[in-house]
């Protein structure tokens, strides 16, 4: 699996020759000036939650490769309103078969609403089935005793954790949740975008190292294979 960090939260996982957008929040991202948004390639776009750091590229990017969107029901009737077509919508706890696996939806603990102020639904967390590989996108989430759950039912090869913490789960956190999902691979995100999630990348890796662990932290616009 090919993975490319656009920044934040936002990565695309190549599966089974499909690409796969995770929460597009590109183009008003300073850090991720050098991406180009209208180069950015989608076959499936999906959305954790509606904060518009989340979410702020999703209808540009939904409209222009006719991707299909997977997100909750609220999120979904709010991209229908933007003129968004091509959506599958679902809610926590949901699985879906599709051509390149299963998307299997989640619980994240977090607050969601729309970049209009609308009710954004139950945020969610994806577990991705791709065959061979499993991978855990968390979302943006506090740690929670469910994500044990995850790691009880499923090999997870890889996960997307938050660490930037004051939104969201620290790095320290994000260790106990990696021992729930029984994966100690991990790609970080969520941090460094805003001052309050500023953190100090080598303390953070550090530490995961100390765990026994492994903390991948991409620099934007790169791409890794897993």
């Amino acid at each position: 699996m090919n993975i490319t960090y656009f920044g934040h939260s936002c990565f695309s996982v190549e599966v089974n020759g499909k690409t796969l957008l995770f929460d597009p929040f590109i183009s008003p991202n300073e850090l991720a000036k050098s991406i180009n948004v209208n180069s950015v390639k989608a076959d499936y776009i999906l959305i954790s939650h509606g904060h518009e750091d989340h979410i702020a590229d999703a209808v540009s990017i939904a409209k222009r490769t006719k991707a299909k969107v997977i997100c909750n029901w609220e999120i979904n009737v709010w991209l229908g309103k933007q003129g968004v077509e091509n959506i599958h919508p679902m809610n926590t706890g949901g699985k879906v078969k599709l051509d390149f696996g299963n998307v299997k939806c989640v619980a994240a603990q977090h607050s969601s609403s729309m970049p209009d102020g609308t009710y954004g639904g139950n945020p969610m967390g994806f577990v991705v089935e791709g065959g061979d590989v499993n991978f855990y996108y968390a979302g943006d989430t506090a740690l929670s005793y469910e994500m044990k759950l995850i790691g009880d039912y499923r090999k997870i090869n890889f996960a997307f954790l938050p660490i930037g913490d004051n939104f969201t789960m620290g790095v320290d956190n994000a260790i106990i949740a990696s021992d729930f999902i029984n994966c100690g691979d991990v790609i970080g995100m969520h941090y460094d975008t805003f001052g309050y999630i500023v953190i100090d990348k080598e303390e953070a890796k550090n530490k995961f190292k100390r765990a026994g662990k492994n903390l991948t932290l991409m620099n934007i616009g790169e791409t890794i294979e897993k």
